[in-house]
């Protein structure tokens, strides 16, 4: 299995968006990476830094860390391409619907959801909640 270290990880968003940029082949993972760093202006400038890898992100200083929130849309979209866990995609097109068809809108309702999922799952110490993952994702959609 898989499991990069915090600099790994975030080499491969940084290295992903600098490959796109050149016009290098990419994985397909990469290019999902840099589709989703394309849908974030914000952190181009960031990502174009080899140096970022080192920065800390405080939620205590009002930061969002980047990379974190790049992850959890990469989870996502890993999670919807299987189903997994399952009703999730039925919940995104329910998220869907509720934001007009913004897909982006939809993925942040998931995301937010994710992540209470993963900070309730660490808080207990128990494995994350997947129905209650999906029923968030709902709720967000306006549906009980």
């Amino acid at each position: 299995m898989f499991n990069p270290t915090r600099d790994q990880a975030r080499l491969f968003f940084i290295e992903s968006w600098r490959k796109h940029h050149a016009r290098e082949p990419l994985t397909d993972m990469e290019s999902v990476a840099a589709e989703l760093i394309a849908q974030h202006p914000e952190y181009h400038a960031l990502l174009e830094n080899p140096e970022a890898v080192h920065k800390d992100f405080r939620p205590e200083d009002g930061q969002i860390n980047p990379f974190l929130h790049l992850s959890l849309h990469l989870a996502i979209h890993e999670q919807l391409s299987i189903n997994q866990p399952a009703g999730l995609r039925d919940a995104y097109d329910a998220c869907l619907a509720h934001h007009a068809g913004n897909r982006h809108a939809a993925l942040h309702d998931m995301l937010e959801a994710l992540g209470e999922t993963l900070f309730n799952s660490q808080r207990n110490g128990q494995p994350p909640d997947a129905q209650a993952y999906v029923e968030n994702v709902m709720r967000r959609a306006g549906r009980p």
